[in-house]
């Protein structure tokens, strides 16, 4: 075998496991509690043996980590703490808005990301009160159930959502909607920049979201609350979501960024 085969052979060994363990970490992803080896390697379709080897690598770096006694794996702290430093920048810089937004409606308040086909919570504010929702940061939900995620996907063109929910959507809830009403929604969110969900992903829960289109990237800014407290106030909480929305554009917004840099060139 001459050197440069045998660079090549290496070289696509190298990707291969790389490929292998991103299988692997996405199967593990929809997995908070955990899978065994079996299940993964079921999941990933691919040999016993050839999981153990990978997981075990990836335990050393601590991007998995043993989920219990029953032999369960499960992603590990380190992965948190690498999705952490990249949305350090927007935390700061939207912390004091969320903050605000919480104390004048006083309700929970988060700000979140779309991963895959879920919205991950990048940062919240929990409500000081008898009756709140509370969530963890780094809960990820089904984007097609949450007023986040329906932002977001609002903002993406139709084939794309539709090939990012391809099959039926699972009811989460009597009120979760189907693939057809979803998309029909999304038109509407796209165009009033405001999207809600009451009772879609959780009985008793509702949540109201905007987008916000910045220069670190698309998120969304949600308030949750009981659904009974929530809905009497929609009008209100849309108006509050939008002016908080106009204030971080202004200050991090992507438009902003694109005018600054035309203007140095004209």
């Amino acid at each position: 075998m001459s050197q440069q085969h045998e660079a090549d052979h290496t070289r696509k060994g190298g990707i291969q496991v790389i490929a292998r363990a991103a299988q692997i970490m996405r199967a593990l992803g929809q997995a908070p509690q955990g899978l065994s080896l079996a299940a993964i390697a079921q999941q990933v379709d691919l040999p016993r043996s050839t999981v153990q080897r990978i997981i075990n690598a990836l335990a050393e770096e601590r991007l998995v980590e043993h989920a219990g006694p029953g032999g369960g794996v499960r992603l590990g702290p380190a992965l948190g703490q690498l999705i952490h430093q990249t949305q350090t920048d927007i935390i700061s810089l939207t912390r004091s808005y969320l903050q605000c937004l919480s104390e004048q409606l006083q309700e929970s308040v988060c700000l979140s990301s779309l991963s895959g086909d879920k919205v991950y919570i990048i940062d919240r504010i929990v409500a000081e009160r008898e009756l709140r929702v509370v969530f963890p940061i780094g809960i990820d939900a089904p984007a097609y159930a949450t007023s986040a995620g329906k932002v977001l996907l609002a903002e993406m063109p139709e084939a794309s959502v539709r090939s990012l929910l391809s099959g039926p959507l699972p009811a989460l809830t009597a009120k979760t909607l189907n693939l057809s009403q979803l998309l029909e929604q999304l038109k509407r969110v796209h165009i009033d920049k405001v999207s809600s969900d009451m009772d879609e992903c959780v009985e008793g829960v509702g949540s109201c979201a905007v987008a916000l289109d910045t220069y670190l990237g698309l998120f969304a800014l949600a308030v949750v609350a009981p659904t009974a407290r929530i809905q009497p106030k929609t009008e209100v909480i849309r108006e509050a979501l939008l002016n908080c929305k106009q204030e971080i554009e202004r200050a991090i917004g992507l438009v902003l960024v694109n005018n600054s840099s035309n203007n140095k060139h004209g």
